[in-house]
C-alpha cells in the first residue's frame, strides 16, 4: 500500500537511521523528512538516499502551525513519526523556553494538523517518540545480576509503560508534556496515535555533544574526558539500528493508543562505560592499552541529574515480537569503528561548518 509519511528530524540523530530503514525497506512510500536543520541536524547524515525517487526533504520549523497544516494537505500526509525535539538535558538547564517551545508546542502543531487534516481516520497514525527521562530516576537497590526485569545489576525496579511520570529536568518535562498532548488528542479527539520511550541511543551520526561520540573524538584527541561526579549515574544503552527497528515495528503493528517502552536491556555506570571507550579507541588505534586512562576528569555533578534509568522492554518483546540485536561489546566496537572512520564527518560537525552551509543554502526559504 502507498502512504505518504512524515517524519520529524529526519536529519538528526536517531531520525536519519529511521529515515534510512523506511526509505530503503518500504519503496512504495513516499517519506517526507521535515527538519528545522538547528545545530543538531544534519543532511549529510542522509547522503546515501538523498536521490531515492521516495525520499523527500522539507526545511521547515515544526512550530510554524500554517506551514505544517499546509504539509499535510499538500503531501496528502497519512502517518506521522515525530521524533523532532531539543534533547540535551545540560542546554535544556540553561535554555528551558526553547525546549517548551519546540518540544511542547511543536507537538501540538502537528497534533492540531493531524486532526483538522484528518477527516477520515482509517490508515492514519500519529507515532510520537519520546523518552524515557519522563519517569524521573530508579533507586540502586537489591542488584540481583544480569540485566532482565527482577535480575537487574543495579536494582530490582525498572520502568514500565505504567510507571507514574516523575520528570526532573526542563527537557524531561518538556517530553512529559509532550506526552500528554499526544494522549489528550488520542482521548479528547480519538487520533489515533502510539507512544514510545526509549532508553538511552547510541552508534553512527550522534551530534558529538553527547557522551559516547564526544569522548571518542575528545580520546582521538588526547583532551580531557569530563565526568559528572563520580561518574556512577546508570543509563541503560541501546544501539540506535535496534531502535529504528523498534519503530518500524510499532509504527506497523502497534496498537493504536498504546504506549511501548523500548531497551536495551544493557545497565552500565558512566564510568565503566567511558572505560570501555578508552579501551576500545586505545586499541583501534594502535595506543597502548588504556594509554589514555588519566584523561579521565571528575567535574561538579549536573543539576538533577537522575541516579538511574532502566527500561522494561517486555510489552514490545512479548507484544510485537522485538528484542535488540546487538550485545554492547558489539555495538560499541562497530560505533567506535564509524567515528573513526568517519573522522571528516565529525571534524565539519565540531567546526560548524556544515550550519554555515545551511544559512546559505537555506537563507531564503
Amino acid at each position: 500500500m502507498q502512504r505518504n509519511i512524515l517524519i520529524t528530524g529526519g536529519a538528526g540523530f536517531i531520525g536519519n537511521h529511521v529515515v534510512r530503514l523506511f526509505v530503503n525497506k518500504y519503496p512504495e512510500y513516499n517519506i517526507y523528512n521535515l527538519d528545522k536543520l538547528t545545530y543538531a541536524g544534519n543532511l549529510a547524515n542522509l547522503k546515501d538516499v538523498e536521490n531515492k525517487p521516495n525520499y523527500h526533504f522539507i526545511k521547515e520549523d515544526i512550530c510554524n502551525f500554517e506551514s505544517i497544516l499546509n504539509i499535510f494537505k499538500q503531501y496528502n500526509i497519512d502517518g506521522v513519526i515525530h521524533l523532532a525535539a531539543e534533547s540535551h538535558v545540560d542546554r535544556s538547564i540553561k535554555d528551558p523556553f526553547t525546549f517548551a517551545n519546540t518540544n511542547i508546542i511543536g507537538t501540538l502543531s502537528l497534533l492540531q494538523a493531524a486532526k483538522n487534516v484528518w477527516t477520515d481516520l482509517e490508515n492514519k497514525l500519529f507515532y510520537h517518540v519520546s523518552t524515557d527521562e519522563v519517569y524521573g530516576a530508579l533507586e540502586m537497590n537489591n542488584p540481583r545480576g544480569g540485566n532482565e526485569p527482577g535480575g537487574g545489576p543495579f536494582g530490582d525496579k525498572f520502568f514500565t509503560e505504567q510507571t507514574k511520570y516523575n520528570p526532573h529536568s526542563p527537557y524531561s518535562a518538556a517530553k512529559a508534556s509532550s506526552d500528554h498532548f499526544v494522549r489528550a488528542f488520542h482521548d479528547t479527539y480519538g487520533l489515533p496515535v502510539v507512544i514510545s520511550n526509549c532508553s538511552n541511543n547510541y552508534g553512527p551520526y550522534q551530534f558529538p555533544e553527547k557522551l559516547i561520540p564526544l569522548f571518542i573524538n575528545n580520546i582521538r584527541n588526547r583532551k580531557s574526558l569530563p565526568v559528572y561526579g563520580k561518574g556512577e549515574n546508570v543509563r541503560d544503552w541501546l544501539y540506535v539500528e535496534d531502535h529504528a527497528r523498534a519503530i518500524d515495528i510499532i509504527f506497523h503493528k502497534g496498537q493504536k493508543g498504546e504506549t511501548y517502552n523500548i531497551g536495551g536491556f544493557n545497565e552500565w555506570k558512566n564510568i565503566d562505560i567511558i572505560k570501555v571507550i578508552i579501551s576500545t579507541v586505545d586499541r583501534l588505534l594502535g595506543r597502548k592499552e588504556n594509554e589514555d586512562i588519566d584523561l579521565i576528569t571528575y567535574v561538579t555533578d549536573r543539576a538533577g541529574h537522575d541516579l538511574r534509568y532502566a527500561i522494561d522492554s517486555t510489552k514490545l518483546k512479548t507484544e510485537l515480537g522485538w528484542q535488540p540485536s546487538l550485545q554492547f561489546e558489539e555495538g560499541i566496537e562497530k560505533t567506535v569503528r564509524w567515528y573513526l572512520d568517519n573522522q571528516d564527518w565529525l571534524d565539519n560537525i565540531t567546526s560548524g561548518e556544515y550550519e554555515k552551509y545551511y544559512e546559505i543554502m537555506y537563507k531564503d526559504r
